[in-house]
């Protein structure tokens, strides 16, 4: 059996590889999209508590992302609020976000959540369109404030690669300490039986709520990276279908392993890449391989690789004393 720490080790450890990105001396187009799936995995992070431990998946986490976009954007507009007071404050804004929507949605459950959160997205969309010039309407806002360190600008590409990979560590070290908690056992008893888990006293409605505001806690967080790196936000950012490339990144990745958002991450992120396909080809690749995910690796890639080494390279059972002894007498 797998000590919790033994869990969270290959995550480190690949963790640890790319951080050497940045002295291979990368392009700028690589950097961009290694930052722009870093800030990916820490919202698939909160999608895997949510979805992984809980089986609930929402459609609508790239709302949870623009309530902290805007929340961090607004502050450094409108009060001068920093990054590193800002990463806070935003994910409580998507967090009580998060618990509004998650009310009346966790009611219902099932596939009514899913057309529910896929609703929220759209309205989202809708109140920042209209908003006027608080939210900036269709053409967003820019954001002027600058990003330091102690006094070391930590705009260029590297630095904030790095900065980007650090959020990753953290996301992947509270999304294993929320797994092996107590809280994370209760999740995982509301997902495998609910109706059992509520006979044992468990309060089902409040732990699915908690999971959701939890899961908006590394969506906020998630946003402020991404304004903080475009300098500028819109609307269509945080509408459904970005929800969706969420869900099709956690689930390809697979959401009940510590290695699998980081996987789904990358993989949807590289794959155009590395096969150098336009827009309309890619969206036919994320199709094809979402499929194939459902048909033939319904935990996700990660543990269909760890199943395949298993059945490869696994122990063979040991032989019975009654066999041995037969072995023996037969001179085997």
């Amino acid at each position: 059996m797998k000590t919790p720490f033994r869990t969270i080790l290959p995550t480190l450890v690949v963790l640890v590889l790319l951080a050497t990105v940045p002295w291979l001396s990368p392009t700028n187009r690589i950097l961009s999209l290694a930052i722009t799936a870093g800030i990916n995995i820490v919202a698939l992070y909160g999608l895997s508590v949510l979805f992984g431990q809980t089986g609930i998946l929402s459609m609508g986490h790239a709302a949870l992302m623009g309530a902290g976009a805007y929340a961090a954007t607004i502050l450094a507009r409108d009060l001068g609020v920093g990054f590193w007071l800002a990463i806070p404050l935003s994910a409580l804004v998507a967090a009580a976000i998060a618990t509004i929507v998650g009310f009346p949605s966790l009611r219902v459950g099932g596939h009514h959540f899913v057309i529910l959160t896929f609703a929220f997205g759209q309205l989202l969309t809708i109140i920042l369109t209209n908003g006027g010039d608080f939210t900036g309407r269709a053409t967003g806002l820019d954001l002027q404030a600058p990003l330091t360190l102690f006094g070391m600008d930590l705009s260029p590409l590297p630095r904030f690669y790095l900065l980007v990979l650090g959020f990753v560590a953290l996301s992947a070290v509270a999304s294993w300490a929320i797994v092996h908690s107590r809280y994370g056992r209760t999740l995982r008893a509301i997902r495998e039986n609910e109706k059992l888990a509520a006979s044992l006293g468990i309060d089902v409605g409040r732990h699915k709520i908690g999971a959701f505001v939890v899961s908006g806690l590394f969506a906020g967080v998630s946003g402020v990276l991404l304004t903080y790196f475009l300098r500028h936000i819109s609307p269509t950012q945080f509408s459904s279908f970005p929800s969706i490339y969420l869900a099709l990144m956690v689930m390809i990745g697979g959401a009940r392993l510590l290695l699998g958002p980081l996987a789904g991450g990358i993989l949807v992120a590289f794959l155009p890449e590395m096969f150098n396909l336009d827009p309309v080809e890619s969206r036919i690749l994320y199709g094809v391989c979402l499929i194939a995910v459902i048909l033939l690796l319904p935990n996700g890639l990660i543990a269909g690789l760890l199943d395949g080494w298993k059945r490869l390279f696994g122990r063979r059972p040991a032989s019975s004393p009654a066999a041995a002894s037969r072995s023996s007498v037969s001179g085997g």
